[in-house]
C-alpha cells in the first residue's frame, strides 16, 4: 500500500468505486481506496437495485440521469450490471393519481422522458399487477434495474487501470490533523499522507467522522425484502418494467423467474446498537413479523404472490439522514475531508452522478452542480443529537411513499429554536413551519377575519392546502398599514479584523468600501459567477460588519466565508445568530409606529434607505437597518436576544392604534413575489450568475478583482441566453408550486423556480428562466399545473411598485 496519495477514497462499495472512477478520469493517479471488508461488500452487496431517476429537486434529478448514463456503458467480466427495463409507477388513489401529474410535467421541464398512462395501457406494460382500484400510472422508459457488486467492479477495475490502489481488509483507525486539514489517514495497514479524504462509508460514515470529532448526520435503518417466486410467468425473453405502487407501500422487481418484493412500512426499525462485528454486518436476521403488511400490499398489488415461495430474505442496513436527502460536500471543519452518504435507499440509483459530482468538485474547487439540498453545511448542530436523528429519520422511512406535498411541516421533533417572542406569536394564533429547527409563524389564525368580503381565490388543489386567508390579510396589512414580523431565525454572522474590508471587497460582487453604517445587498460567487450566497452587509466599523441571510443558509454561508479567509489571522467570520433577535416592522405607516415608541429621528434625511443606525425603542437598545425584503417602507430591528420579547411588546403596543397586525413567512413570499426580489436556491443558486438573474445592478466590475469577475466579464461581452422572467398566469387559482414546465407549443421553454399568488396585483405570479428570445414583455406562452395547461403572459417586473417609491419614501 501507498504511504502517500494524491486522495484516499474509504470505503469500496458502488459510491466509493465511483468516486475512485471518475477522479482517475480526471486525471488523478495516485489514489487509494481503502475497504475494512472485502471489496463492494457493505450495502453494496444488498441492494434491491430498483433504479429510478424521477425525484423532486432538479439536481437529484440531474444526478440520476448521469448515473443511468454511465451505468449502460459498464462492464465486468463483460457482464453488463445495468439493464433498461423501464419503470411503473401506479397510483391507486386519486392524490396519487395528481402527484404523477405533476411529477410527469416535471420530468419534463428537466428533460427527462416520463409518460402518463391509463390503466389498460399500464397493464400491458407489467401484466402480472391487479387492475382494482389502480387510476393511471407514469411510465419511465430509461430506470432500469442494476446489479450493484458488477457495477461497482466494473467502475474499481477502471480506476485501477488508471492507477488507482484498491486495498480490501484495510480498517481506518483515526486521521492526522494540523492547521484545520487533513494531512494523515491512519489504517490498520499503516499511515497514508494526503490532503483529500473522501468518505463514502454509508453506514459507518457517522463512525468515520467521530474520528475527526464531527457529526454526520445519518441513521441505519433496517430495510427488507423478498426474493419471491418462481413464477411460469416470468420464463421467457423480456423483463418487465420495475413496478412501484406508493400507495400501498411496495415495489418490484423482475430477476430471472423470481420478484424482488419490498417497500416502506409504517414501523420503521433502526439499528439500536453499534454496527454488529461480524463477516457481513450490515444484514441482520429477517423480521418476518414486520414484514407482513409490506407482503400483504404487495399480494393485493400482484395477486399471483399468494402461495408464492420465498427464495430468499434480506433485512440490510440502509442509510437515513434526518431530511431524506442525500449527504454531500466538504466539511466546514476540517478541510479536505469530504462526504459522499446518507442515500436513503437510493445508493444505486445516485452513486453514478454522485461520484462524478464529488470529483469535479474536488478538482475544480466548485460544485458542477447546485447541490445546496444534498450539502453537508445545512445540517445545523441540533441534527448532532442521537434523539432528534432517529426521531425525524423514522418520520423520513415511513412517509417516504406518502404523496410529497410542498409546503407540508414535519410533526417530529419539533420546538427545538424557539425565538424570545415565541409566547408572543402562539398567543396570538400562529401557524408554526420549521425552518432548520427554528419555530417560524407561516400565518396568525387570528388575521383570518380580517381577509373577510376581499375576494381573493383560494388557490386551486395542492396549492390550497397548506394555506389560508389569513396570508392575504397580513399581505395587505403589510401594503397598506404596517406589519410586525419575528425574523429571529435569519441567520446572522459577523466578519471583522484588520483585513475585512479587503477581504469582504475580494469575495463580494457589490461595493463593500461604503461609510460606516451603510447597508449593502450583495452576492458572493464562485468563479464561474454563479451565486454561492445572497446577504446584506452592513459596515458597522471600518473593519466590522454584519452579514445577515436566509435562516436555513447560515452554516452554508459562513463555511465559504471561512474557505477564503486569509492565513494570517487578519480576518474573523463567527456566527451570531442567537445572540440577536430581529423583528421587521413594515408598511407605510412604519416610520409612525417607530417614532412612536423612540427619539431617534426615523425621517428620511436623518434615516436614509439602506443605512443602520444604533436606536433606542422604548427601553430596548438596538441596531435598526433600513432594508426590505417585502417591497415597503420599513425597518429591521436588531437586539439583544434578552431584550427580544420586551421589543415586540413595545412596538405591538404602539402598533395596535395604526391598524398594526402579525404577519407570516407566507405573506413574505407573496409580498417578495410581486416586487420581484429573489429566494436563493429556487430563482438564484451556484448556476445562475447575477445578470441572467436581473442582479446585475448588484455587481460592480470597476471596484477591482473580485472572485467570479472574470467570469462575469466574459457574460455580459457574449450576452445572455437566458433570462429570469416574471409572468402572470391567466386563471388566478392556478398557482405554480415550483418545477413546472414553461412552453411554447410543444416546446418547453423552462421551468417555474418560484410561484405564488400576489394578493395586491391580484394576479397568480411564477418566475422561470427563459431564452432571452422569448422574455420580451407581453410574450404568450403557457405553464402546465398538473397535466392542465394554463395561458400565461411574460411581465415586465417588478409588478408592485416599478420605481420603488415605497422602499425609499
Amino acid at each position: 500500500m501507498r504511504d502517500q496519495a494524491r486522495a484516499v477514497v474509504i470505503g469500496a462499495g458502488i459510491c466509493g468505486s465511483s468516486v475512485a472512477y471518475h477522479l482517475t478520469e480526471l486525471g488523478w493517479r495516485e489514489v487509494v481506496v481503502l475497504e475494512q471488508g472485502p471489496l463492494h461488500g457493505g450495502t453494496t452487496s444488498h441492494a434491491p437495485g430498483l433504479v429510478g431517476q424521477l425525484r423532486s429537486s432538479v439536481s437529484l434529478t440531474k444526478l440520476l440521469m448521469q448515473s443511468v448514463a454511465l451505468y449502460r456503458t459498464l462492464r465486468a467480466g463483460g457482464e453488463p450490471g445495468f439493464q433498461e427495463v423501464g419503470s411503473l409507477r401506479l397510483a391507486s388513489s386519486a392524490a396519487r393519481l395528481e402527484e404523477l401529474k405533476r411529477q410527469a410535467g416535471f420530468a419534463r421541464a428537466v428533460g427527462l422522458e416520463a409518460e402518463l398512462l391509463g390503466v389498460e395501457e399500464a397493464h400491458r406494460f407489467f401484466p402480472l399487477f391487479s387492475k382494482d382500484g389502480v387510476r393511471g400510472a407514469l411510465y419511465l422508459r430509461t430506470d432500469g434495474s442494476a446489479r450493484a457488486p458488477i457495477l461497482a467492479r466494473a467502475m474499481a477495475e477502471a480506476a485501477r487501470g488508471r492507477g488507482a490502489e484498491l486495498c480490501p481488509g484495510t480498517r481506518v483507525t483515526g486521521f492526522g490533523t494540523s492547521g484545520g486539514r487533513i494531512r494523515e489517514v491512519h489504517t490498520s495497514a499503516g499511515p497514508i499522507r494526503t490532503e483529500v479524504v473522501i468518505a463514502t462509508t454509508g453506514i459507518w460514515s457517522p463512525v468515520i467522522g467521530r474520528l475527526l470529532g464531527m457529526a454526520v448526520p445519518l441513521v441505519p435503518f433496517q430495510h427488507q425484502y423478498v426474493l419471491a417466486g418462481p413464477f411460469v410467468e416470468l420464463r421467457g425473453p423480456g423483463t418487465l418494467p420495475n413496478l412501484r405502487d406508493p400507495d400501498r407501500l411496495v415495489y418490484f422487481r423482475q430477476d430471472g423467474d423470481c420478484l424482488v418484493v419490498g417497500g416502506y412500512e409504517r414501523d420503521p426499525r433502526y439499528l439500536e446498537e453499534e454496527i454488529p462485528s461480524r463477516e457481513n454486518p450490515t444484514v441482520l436476521p429477517f423480521d418476518r413479523k414486520r414484514f407482513e403488511s409490506l407482503w400483504s400490499g404487495g399480494e393485493t398489488v400482484l395477486p399471483a404472490l399468494r402461495g408464492a415461495g420465498r427464495v430468499k430474505e434480506v433485512n440490510g442496513l440502509e442509510s437515513f439522514t434526518p431530511d431524506g436527502e442525500f449527504i454531500l460536500g466538504e466539511s466546514p471543519e476540517v478541510k479536505g475531508f469530504w462526504v459522499a452518504c446518507g442515500f436513503c435507499a437510493h445508493g444505486v440509483s445516485g452513486s453514478g452522478g454522485v461520484g462524478k459530482a464529488i470529483a469535479e468538485w474536488i478538482v475544480s474547487g466548485e460544485s458542477p452542480l447546485n447541490l445546496w439540498q444534498m450539502d453537508l453545511r445545512r445540517f445545523a448542530a441540533h441534527t448532532r443529537s442521537r434523539r432528534y436523528l432517529r426521531e425525524r429519520a423514522a418520520e423520513v422511512y415511513r412517509t417516504y411513499y406518502d404523496v410529497s406535498y410542498p409546503g407540508e411541516e414535519r410533526e417530529s421533533a419539533r420546538n427545538l429554536k424557539l425565538s424570545p417572542v415565541y409566547p408572543r406569536l402562539v398567543q396570538l394564533g400562529a401557524v408554526f413551519g420549521e425552518k432548520s429547527g427554528w419555530e417560524r409563524p407561516n400565518w396568525f389564525s387570528s388575521n383570518e377575519k380580517l381577509a373577510e368580503g376581499q375576494g381573493w381565490p383560494r388557490p386551486a388543489g395542492w396549492a390550497g392546502r397548506a394555506w389560508s386567508p389569513a396570508i392575504g390579510a397580513e399581505h395587505q396589512a403589510a401594503r397598506e398599514r404596517v406589519a410586525l414580523f419575528d425574523e429571529t431565525s435569519f441567520s446572522k454572522m459577523e466578519v471583522s479584523g484588520r483585513g475585512a474590508l479587503g477581504f469582504l471587497e475580494r469575495i463580494a460582487a457589490n461595493r463593500m468600501d461604503r461609510p460606516v453604517g451603510s447597508v449593502t445587498y450583495t452576492q458572493m460567487l464562485n468563479g464561474r459567477g454563479g451565486i454561492e450566497c445572497d446577504l446584506t452587509v452592513t459596515r458597522l466599523a471600518p473593519e466590522r460588519f454584519q452579514i445577515v441571510t436566509g435562516t436555513a443558509f447560515g452554516i452554508h454561508d459562513l463555511a465559504w466565508i471561512r474557505s477564503h479567509l486569509p492565513e494570517d489571522g487578519s480576518v474573523e467570520a463567527r456566527d451570531i445568530t442567537s445572540s440577536l433577535a430581529c423583528i421587521g416592522v413594515w408598511g407605510p405607516r412604519a416610520r409612525e409606529l417607530m417614532q412612536a415608541v423612540s427619539e431617534n429621528d426615523f425621517s428620511g434625511d436623518a434615516f436614509p434607505y439602506l443605512t443602520a443606525q444604533e436606536v433606542r425603542l422604548g427601553e430596548v437598545p438596538a441596531r435598526a437597518l433600513r432594508v426590505t425584503y417585502v417591497g415597503e417602507l420599513g425597518w429591521e430591528v436588531y437586539a439583544p436576544t434578552e431584550y427580544g420579547l420586551r421589543l415586540w411588546d413595545t412596538l405591538w403596543e404602539a402598533g395596535l392604534p395604526l391598524g398594526a397586525a402579525a404577519a407570516g413567512y407566507r405573506s413574505i413570499d407573496s409580498l417578495r413575489l410581486e416586487k420581484g426580489y429573489r429566494y436563493w436556491s429556487q430563482d438564484i443558486h451556484s448556476e445562475y450568475h447575477p445578470y441572467e438573474a436581473g442582479l446585475g445592478f448588484a455587481v460592480k466590475l470597476d471596484k477591482g478583482d473580485f472572485i467570479g469577475r472574470a467570469a462575469l466579464e466574459r457574460a455580459k461581452a457574449e450576452g445572455l441566453s437566458r433570462k429570469l422572467s416574471c409572468l402572470t398566469i391567466e386563471e388566478p387559482s392556478a398557482v405554480a408550486l415550483g418545477g413546472e414546465p414553461i412552453l411554447l407549443g410543444s416546446e418547453v421553454l423552462g421551468r417555474v423556480t418560484s410561484g405564488g399568488y400576489g394578493y395586491t396585483v391580484r394576479k397568480s405570479i411564477a418566475y422561470g428562466y427563459l431564452p432571452v428570445e422569448r422574455s420580451k414583455p407581453g410574450t404568450r406562452l403557457e405553464v402546465e399545473l398538473f397535466g392542465t395547461r394554463f395561458p400565461a403572459t411574460v411581465e415586465k417586473e417588478p409588478l408592485y411598485d416599478p420605481k420603488g417609491e415605497r422602499v425609499r419614501g
